[in-house]
Formats: C-alpha cells, sequence, structure tokens
C-alpha cells in the first residue's frame, strides 16, 4: 500500500484542502498512517495508528496534523 507516497506527492494545496473536508480529513490521515503503519511495520507507527483510531476523530488531532503538514509537508509521524 503505498498511499502515503501518493498523498505526500500532491502539492501542499491539495494536500491542505483535503485535510480541510471534514470527513475527508480524517480518512485521509487514516489511509495515510494505515499505509505507513504497513509499509514499515514499526512499532512507533503501529500505537501511532491505534491511538488516531481511538482518539483521532477529535479535531485536535486533525489540526495538529494540518499545521505540522504546513510546516513540514507530511503529516505528524508519518514519513
Amino acid at each position: 500500500m503505498n498511499f502515503d507516497k501518493w498523498f505526500n506527492g500532491q502539492s501542499t494545496l491539495v494536500k491542505a484542502i483535503l485535510l480541510l473536508i471534514p470527513f475527508v480529513g480524517w480518512v485521509m490521515e487514516l489511509l495515510v498512517r494505515l499505509s505507513v503503519m504497513l509499509r514499515t511495520k514499526d512499532a512507533l507507527h503501529i500505537v501511532v495508528f491505534v491511538v488516531f483510531v481511538v482518539i483521532g476523530w477529535g479535531w485536535i488531532l486533525c489540526v495538529a496534523d494540518f499545521i505540522y503538514m504546513l510546516i513540514k509537508g507530511h503529516l505528524f509521524l508519518a514519513e
């Protein structure tokens, strides 16, 4: 699954729009984190994915990821 590579290959404007749309933003983050977890099989990425599934529906993580993406160009702990 290379969804994270596709997402990171998009322009910052496209990524920002995809993350700002309420339900679409959550699905995009979920797919990116799932893709990173399956590709790397790293314990940190597994924990981050589980935490995002449990409390990621809240807007705080989405806003933090949006700001981090604008600064760094990728989601927090999803590179």
